[in-house]
């Protein structure tokens, strides 16, 4: 008799012996497989008579729908007088409408199993829905309410700015907020785009009249992309619906919006003072593009080799082989109609000299010497793999499509993604490189006790001292 005991052991005897004869190399990692190109489930595009773009993909895995209705309505639209006007107008859109109170829109939107939020950026405004599929009529009823009939009750005004100025003066406290604030403003100038935030004095301004304005100025049908993903209605009776909801929506001509030009790229230090900070954070950055650029995907697998992760050349060399930084990292920054590259750290204040001269080398390597096989290889596996699991849910694929419809990019850009991505080789990030990673020309902000680290960086140019605000 066999008992359970004693095929277990013949099984492993079997195993071990069969052992020897399989060689794996341990040397080397894993071959990863190549990833299955992403398609877009079907997509279908019209217009409404009054100019609304609509955007309609089926995806019946599960009984959700999720919706984008996404405007050309961002902060460099922000009157120069009132700068945080859009991010305040898209804090308050759903505070109340002419037919729900802010309590009655979020019952409701619980109530079908969803929500409705809104969020800004330098070039859009987008509002945010979801609920479960079979009340898809009341989500879109609930988002054309908030886009046309918000009302901006005064006493949620009142309660924002209160909350808004106790923000600013937190954020203001955090270096790195302060570090990139003084970026934006040397890298565009009097662009809109260096002028993101709000200020005390333009939060206590903020008034109705100005939010009304701002609303009916820019989130117009003409000025819109509605976009509805999931298990939809069929398609006649959502058309039906969608011209219900938002037809009568009275389109107007957007004005023409005159941006101060983006001065050219120019080397600079300067240097926040922060009396009694016992950390320094640098920054340096210079202008880079959009994604509309052809220099955009070199750039994207150039900076995450440079600085996009705990696998980076940054993290590797400036954190964990000198122990000069606990944070160390690179971003590129695209925008409608521009974008900025930054490589930035947080520094004890007596390793500031070592350190900055660690991160200005890297930034002139990536121009200089192309990067290594391995390196390109690892990057693009993992930058194309993130993206397609971004796109995996319906708000990662939502979102990502509102962003392609803003930015005037074709609807197959997502589908094209990671080919885009694959296909970029060394010398079209070495070219990119020495057009926007070049320390001759960049910008350098630094945060910090002026009393201490003023002559470390004087090593690197002349420093100019300004208060933090």
């Amino acid at each position: 008799m066999t008992t359970r005991t004693g095929v277990f052991a013949s099984v492993v005897a079997f195993a071990v012996s069969v052992l020897p004869a399989q060689t794996v190399d341990r040397t080397k990692p894993p071959q990863t497989p190549p990833l299955p190109p992403f398609h877009l489930p079907a997509v279908h595009e019209t217009k409404l008579s009054n100019g609304l773009s609509v955007v309609l993909l089926e995806d019946a895995r599960f009984p959700l729908v999720t919706v984008r209705l996404a405007f050309e309505a961002g902060s460099r639209f922000d009157p120069p007088e009132l700068p945080g006007l859009a991010e305040a107008a898209g804090s308050l859109l759903n505070e109340g409408t002419k037919r729900r109170t802010s309590r009655q829109l979020a019952e409701e939107g619980t109530s079908i199993g969803g929500s409705i939020g809104v969020t800004t950026s330098a070039d859009s405004l987008m509002i945010a829905g979801s609920s479960l599929s079979e009340h898809s009529t009341r989500l879109l009823d609930l988002l054309a309410d908030v886009a046309r009939n918000s009302t901006f009750p005064s006493d949620e005004v009142k309660l924002y700015q209160q909350n808004r100025k106790q923000r600013l003066l937190e954020q203001r406290s955090q270096p790195q907020y302060l570090v990139q604030e003084k970026m934006d403003e040397i890298l565009f100038g009097a662009n809109p785009y260096g002028h993101t935030n709000p200020t005390p004095e333009s939060i206590d301004k903020l008034d109705i009249p100005a939010l009304v304005k701002f609303r009916d100025t820019y989130l117009v049908p003409n000025n819109a992309v509605l976009i509805v993903l999931g298990k939809l209605p069929a398609r006649a009776a959502l058309l039906k619906q969608l011209q219900q909801q938002f037809g009568d929506w009275q389109q107007h001509p957007i004005p023409a919006t005159k941006m101060a030009p983006i001065p050219a790229p120019s080397k600079s230090l300067t240097l926040v003072d922060r009396p009694g900070s016992v950390q320094t954070n640098v920054q340096v950055g210079h202008l880079a593009v959009p994604r509309t650029n052809p220099d955009y995907f070199p750039m994207v697998v150039g900076n995450t080799i440079l600085g996009g992760g705990t696998s980076s050349r940054l993290f590797n060399d400036i954190r964990e082989k000198k122990g000069f930084a606990y944070s160390v990292y690179s971003f590129q920054a695209p925008l409608k109609d521009s974008g900025a590259f930054n490589a930035g750290m947080q520094v004890r204040n007596e390793v500031v000299e070592p350190a900055v001269t660690s991160l200005l080398g890297h930034l002139a390597a990536m121009g200089k010497e192309p990067v290594q096989p391995s390196e390109l290889s690892n990057v693009k596996n993992y930058l194309s793999g993130v993206f397609v699991l971004r796109l995996q849910s319906q708000d990662g694929l939502a979102s990502q499509l509102a962003i392609v419809k803003t930015m005037g990019l074709p609807i197959d850009y997502l589908e094209n993604y990671t080919t885009r991505i694959r296909s970029v080789e060394p010398d079209k990030i070495q070219e990119a490189a020495r057009k926007y990673i070049v320390p001759d020309s960049a910008a350098i902000v630094v945060v910090g006790d002026a009393q201490k680290i003023k002559p470390a960086l004087e090593k690197f140019g002349k420093v100019e001292v300004v208060p933090a605000k």
